[in-house]
């Protein structure tokens, strides 16, 4: 029971988040969207702080998850192989939980010095492997030569931006979107150019 009361206040926190942003949700709104007093949060959550980070350590958990499973199934295979399963991997992590996902993306500065700094690793090692990626796809031709850490940075900063405009109920199912922003990264990686 703990556990689901938590996650559904992780729920209402990363949709006022995305909505309105850290900054601009108070603790007052989040028990106002479970329908309960806001005394009655600080049974469940130490600080509105520590919502955040949660909801941001399990995006980050699941990230690294899923780009884990990607790295497993495609041991040995091309480096455009990789980047296509790596690529299918983030689109699944962004579209499963939009909410979640866009607060990881936009809000996770919003955390205290040392959390920030904390998930701030996190997420240089996260980007470490795509710039691992690209350098390798480059070394071998497999792509274009490219500055890895600028290709990697410009590759997140196009797949991060679904969470701007996805909807579960849009025109493109998750598939659709990872299909397109495989074709579109392999395109800019220049992958089997002439």
């Amino acid at each position: 029971m703990v556990e689901t009361r938590r996650r559904q206040i992780e729920a209402v926190a990363s949709s006022l988040f995305r909505e309105q942003g850290y900054a601009g949700t108070s603790v007052r709104d989040i028990a106002r969207g479970l329908a309960i007093q806001g005394a009655s949060l600080y049974a469940h959550v130490a600080s509105k702080e520590d919502v955040l980070w949660a909801i941001v350590r399990r995006a980050a958990d699941q990230f690294e998850a899923a780009a884990d499973e990607a790295d497993r199934a495609t041991r040995g295979a091309t480096a455009p192989g990789r980047l296509e399963a790596l690529v299918q991997a983030h689109v699944g992590v962004l579209t499963i939980d939009v909410g979640q996902a866009s607060v990881f993306v936009r809000e996770w500065r919003s955390l205290s010095t040392e959390r920030r700094a904390r998930m701030g690793a996190r997420r240089d090692a996260y980007e470490g492997r795509w710039r691992a990626l690209i350098a390798d796809g480059s070394r071998t031709g497999a792509f274009a030569p490219a500055d890895a850490p600028l290709a990697a940075t410009y590759l997140l900063t196009a797949l991060n931006g679904i969470v701007t405009w996805y909807r579960p109920d849009g025109p493109l199912s998750p598939r659709a979107i990872a299909a397109e922003y495989v074709a579109l990264s392999l395109r800019a990686l220049g992958a089997g150019r002439p």
